[in-house]
């Protein structure tokens, strides 16, 4: 089964906390909003660190580089439709989402064409409050935020 590991960011503007996540790049998810986007993930290999991994695949998504593993707070991972396992790992940090910058892939567009181009993995980020990134993050993936907020709440 695949497993993926990602980076839930997050920050305080006047004492309300905003959430990154980002919207994937490519034909498929252009005109898509609501429940499409995603906390900056990917896949790792069985005996890769996963926080490390993790890292990797924020720096691969948006360009940005995180360190260290100090005060990551880890999160109990959620299962997608996929079967696929996400593990995620929450840090208070800011990045400027004008910034961000992701790798490309390569896919057949359109299909069947035999023409191929390049996409970006991710073709934006932004910072939601609470209420928006549950509406606009995927479904399997609403509980890190979730879990985020009761973490939060209990340190009040």
């Amino acid at each position: 089964m695949k497993q993926s590991v990602g980076i839930l960011l997050y920050k305080f503007i006047d004492k309300t906390v905003y959430f990154l996540l980002v919207h994937p790049g490519g034909p498929f998810w252009k005109n898509k909003d609501l429940e499409s986007w995603s906390i900056p993930k990917g896949e790792f290999i069985e005996g890769e660190d996963p926080l490390i991994a993790a890292q990797r695949e924020f720096q691969e998504e948006t360009g940005f580089e995180l360190e260290g593993d100090d005060d990551y707070i880890a999160l109990e991972y959620v299962r997608l439709k996929s079967g696929k396992t996400v593990f995620a790992w929450a840090l208070e940090f800011d990045i400027d989402v004008t910034l961000v910058k992701s790798n490309e892939f390569e896919m057949e567009w359109p299909p069947k064409s035999g023409k191929f181009q390049s996409f970006p993995e991710v073709d934006k980020a932004e910072w939601f409050q609470t209420a928006d990134a549950l509406k606009k993050i995927n479904p399997a993936q609403a509980d890190f935020i979730i879990q985020m907020v009761s973490k939060i709440a209990a340190t009040l």
